[in-house]
């Protein structure tokens, strides 16, 4: 699915959020720390080269998609990070690293597209450095009574129809909004971080909730 929707997966998330989705990223980077940094389920590579452009680091941006990848790749050689930014073809639930290799794990609005969520989190867990950090961007439900509904319209009835008429696939973008209000809340998803072994577990709702920023860290006993 995610193969099929690439080319014009960037034009739809831009559009849709109207150009939100960038300052959610950027809000993100002041918790990213350290040289080395893994960006699972990077797709386009949006976020990975903004951390390697503000942060001066090595980024490694692994994704299950091979056509997300060919974009991310496109898109890094235009911005001359090659030497900074690595595209990897790779499954979160098996990350082909050694433990204890990223100084900071980011995941920016993928992890509700893991099959298995426990075993992606382990995942992460066991490549990061004890002492380091992991940021999450996911999306999520507004608190707010009047613009949940607001929202809700917006997700499930307009937002289809953009990506039918950018795109001409209705089903990777109905899909969009059944994995995001299917999605734990932030109590639940917290909770479950801790159950992954993941210390110091926080969050913070962005524009009403519909964006909530999650960190957690890494034990330096661990």
């Amino acid at each position: 699915m995610f193969d099929s929707i690439a080319p014009d997966y960037d034009a739809f998330n831009h559009l849709t959020s109207l150009g939100i989705d960038r300052i959610w990223r950027r809000k993100a980077l002041r918790f990213i720390d350290g040289p080395q940094v893994l960006d699972v389920a990077c797709g386009t590579g949006d976020f990975s080269i903004l951390i390697a452009r503000k942060k001066n680091c090595g980024v490694t941006g692994v994704d299950i998609s091979e056509g997300m990848l060919s974009e991310m790749r496109r898109k890094v050689e235009k911005a001359h990070l090659d030497r900074h930014v690595a595209a990897l073809e790779g499954d979160c639930a098996a990350l082909p690293f050694r433990e204890s290799s990223f100084d900071t794990v980011t995941v920016a609005f993928g992890v509700r597209n893991f099959e298995d969520r426990n075993q992606c989190l382990k995942e992460i867990f066991r490549v990061l450095r004890p002492g380091g950090r992991f940021v999450m961007l996911e999306l999520g439900v507004p608190g707010c009574p009047l613009v949940n509904r607001m929202y809700k319209f917006y997700f499930t009835r307009i937002m289809p129809l953009i990506g039918r008429r950018l795109t001409g696939n209705t089903t990777a973008y109905q899909y969009l909004p059944a994995s995001v209000l299917h999605f734990p809340g932030p109590k639940e998803w917290t909770a479950f971080m801790r159950s992954a072994g993941f210390a110091n577990v926080r969050h913070r709702p962005l524009s009403f909730g519909i964006c909530r920023l999650y960190i957690a860290a890494k034990s330096s006993t661990d």
